[in-house]
This record gives structure tokens, C-alpha cells and sequence, in this order.
């Protein structure tokens, strides 16, 4: 590769990262794509370099990634979680990191509940930072594997009509596959309840739909977001059985199209509510498709960004 560096020293969100980078991450990714599925899926590449998982807040699919991401690059890996920590005793955010880091830590892979966590981080701390959701402000690394998923389907970004459907307003995944998308080329619109939709969404360019029959058939893609309860602190919404009956994706609306769509959702899913179980399991679905792409996309993001710092063992994955 001509390039194996990003312009920046961190991933804290897509907003901070040129299209050139974007690119670069996923043609990196194809290539560790097709490393995770041979028999023998390890590399050497950061053998040398130490990564400290901090997750602030639960998470499932994304720990679980970014794990294997660095285990498949042979990192030593250090894994954090609040709840046994000391934070629990009341030491200080920047506390607790700069004690990890006394420990030669390279890079930090951070989850918070916090909007800014990340960037906050980066202003303090010498080590290389990924942002892996910062309360409801971005998730770079799922836009990023979104978009790699998108890309093994269609030809081009350019033209492409995507729609986030749900609880955009909550979702930290939305801002940054709208960022995401429309630095590739694609159009991109949200579709969901009055309440959930920001109100700035427009000054970005983005289209907005409030009945999903009118957003399925304008879009080539649906990302499907799930209501997010857990950051609700008032009623957005009349009940769980009301938003499905008006916002949720069935087989039926799907067949009344005359045209066959991509459906997305970064999970976890609530099946009945936002989608129904017919069309996450059906031949349209790419569902477990990013789940299986995120490791590769981690793999590339932490690849380039071990890249950045200098860090020795990279110059050749293979």
C-alpha cells in the first residue's frame, strides 16, 4: 500500500476524517477481510503495540469486536470495566486512564456515556484515541463498517439513497453514517416519529420522512435503528406497539414496494418492534453481514492508526 497512515492520530468521530481517510479504511479492510477467513486468521502487524478496551458503558457487539480486531493483530490487550473499577470509588475519568497508561498503553478504545469523552481524552493523554460511542454524539467505527457492508452490494456511493430509520434523535450511530455517507456521495435521509428527529438535521442536508412507505420507496437502503428507552428520560413516544404499528419494517410493506432494498440494522435488535424477525432473517437482510464486517473494519482502523504513531511491526499484514 502506497499509504498506511490516517491525516489524523485518532478516530473520534467521522466528522474529524477526510473522505481520503474513509476510503482508505475500507480498501484497508478488504484486504483484512480476506485475513479473517483464512484457516490461520492472526498477523503479526501489532505484536509490539498495547490496547486498553475502556467501556464506560454496556456493550455487547462492539467490545466484542474491537477484541478480536486486536487479537487477530497479535496486541496485548487490556480490558476495562467500569462497574469493578475504581471509578466506583470515586476516582476521576482522567485519573483512571492515566493509571492504565502508566502501564505502556499505545492506544485507548473508549466508550462513555459522555458526549466529548474522547476528545477530552485526546487533549490530555499521549496515546492514540478511538472513539467507540460517545453518549449520543457519533460511533465512527459502525458508520464505517455500514458503509464497508454497503459498498460489497452496490457499485457506487454516488447517488445512492440511504435511510436511517427510528430513533434518530438518541442514536449516536445515525450522525455518524450521515457524515459517513455523504462524504462517500450517497444521499441521505432519516424516516421516524416528529420527537425522535432532531431539528438540525435539515441545515445538514439531510431529507426527512414521516411515514415510512414514502421513505422505503424513495431509498435504495434502510438502516434501521432500535428505540433506545435506556436515554429516554420523558415519553417520545405513546408505546412500544403504537411505533411499531406506524414506524416498524414488515415483510408486507417490504412486498408492496416494486423494488428490492438493503436492509441494516447496527443491533441490537428489538424484533416486533422496529423490525419484525421475517425481514432481519430475510435474503434482503445484511445484518450479520456487519457484524462479521466489523472486525475487519477495526482491524483496518487500528492498523492505520498504529500507522500514525509509529508504531514498529506494520509495514506488511500479509
Amino acid at each position: 500500500m502506497n499509504k498506511s497512515y490516517l491525516s489524523q492520530p485518532h478516530l473520534l468521530g467521522i466528522k474529524y476524517i477526510t473522505k481520503e481517510d474513509i476510503e482508505l479504511i475500507l480498501s484497508t479492510a478488504d484486504n483484512f477481510k480476506e485475513v479473517i477467513n483464512r484457516p490461520i486468521k492472526k498477523v503479526p502487524t501489532l505484536r509490539d503495540v498495547t490496547i486498553a478496551n475502556l467501556f464506560f458503558e454496556n456493550s455487547t457487539r462492539t467490545r466484542i469486536s474491537f477484541e478480536l480486531a486486536e487479537k487477530r493483530l497479535s496486541a496485548d490487550v487490556l480490558n476495562f470495566s467500569s462497574s469493578t473499577s475504581s471509578v466506583k470509588k470515586g476516582e476521576s475519568l482522567l485519573d483512571t486512564v492515566n493509571n492504565i497508561l502508566s502501564m505502556k498503553v499505545d492506544m485507548v478504545v473508549i466508550r462513555h456515556s459522555a458526549p466529548g469523552t474522547p476528545t477530552f481524552l485526546s487533549n490530555h493523554i499521549d496515546a492514540n484515541i478511538i472513539n467507540a460511542g460517545d453518549g449520543t454524539h457519533e460511533h465512527p467505527t459502525q458508520a464505517l463498517l455500514d458503509a464497508f457492508s454497503i459498498r460489497e452490494k452496490v457499485n457506487s456511493f454516488n447517488g445512492l439513497n440511504v435511510c436511517i430509520f427510528g430513533d434518530i434523535i438518541h442514536s449516536r450511530v445515525a450522525l455518524s453514517n450521515i457524515f459517513c455517507l455523504q462524504k462517500l456521495g450517497a444521499n441521505v435521509a432519516v424516516c421516524g416519529p416528529p420527537t425522535l428527529i432532531p431539528r438540525f438535521l435539515p441545515k445538514l442536508g439531510v431529507k426527512i420522512f414521516y411515514k415510512v412507505k414514502e421513505a422505503l420507496n424513495w431509498c435504495d437502503v434502510a438502516n434501521v435503528l432500535r428505540i433506545q428507552l435506556e436515554r429516554q428520560d420523558i415519553k417520545y413516544i405513546p408505546s412500544l406497539r403504537e411505533y411499531s404499528l406506524y414506524y416498524g419494517i414488515n415483510q408486507e410493506i417490504l412486498d408492496s414496494l416494486d423494488k428490492e432494498i438493503i436492509i441494516m440494522h447496527p443491533g441490537p435488535i428489538n424484533r416486533g418492534v422496529e423490525i419484525d424477525s421475517d425481514v432481519a432473517d430475510s435474503h434482503q437482510s445484511i445484518i450479520l453481514q456487519q457484524v462479521e464486517n466489523g472486525v475487519a473494519v477495526r482491524m483496518a482502523v487500528l492498523f492505520l492508526l498504529a500507522g500514525n504513531s509509529g508504531s514498529p511491526g506494520i509495514s506488511n499484514f500479509n
